[in-house]
């Protein structure tokens, strides 16, 4: 095995998962059933299907489509969906703040 590209891939998506919508739904999920270890469970199979499924289709997809092209999507994906939640967030928080 790779140790270097193991610990590159560790490191990066721990950092990419801090704080993002699956740490809260974890933690409102504990909040509310204060049963920490099924949560705990479940959420860390659903990681470790969803990351070899982004395994597998890499893979593929790498074999027909350059690089290149595979980073400027992704980017483009990553930067639609924050426009996405944006657009959706911002009512409430301008009505958040109106209460404020």
């Amino acid at each position: 095995m790779d140790l270097k590209l193991f610990l590159m891939a560790f490191c990066m998506l721990f950092c990419a998962e801090l704080g993002d919508k699956t740490q809260l739904a974890v933690f409102t999920l504990v909040t509310q059933y204060k049963k920490p270890l099924p949560i705990f469970l479940g959420a860390s199979l659903a990681l470790v299907l969803v990351t070899l499924i982004g395994a597998l289709f890499g893979e593929v997809v790498s074999r027909y489509i350059p690089e290149a092209y595979v980073k400027l999507i992704a980017g483009i994906l990553f930067v639609g969906i924050g426009i996405f939640v944006l657009i959706e967030a911002l009512p409430e928080a301008i009505q958040q703040m109106g209460r404020g």
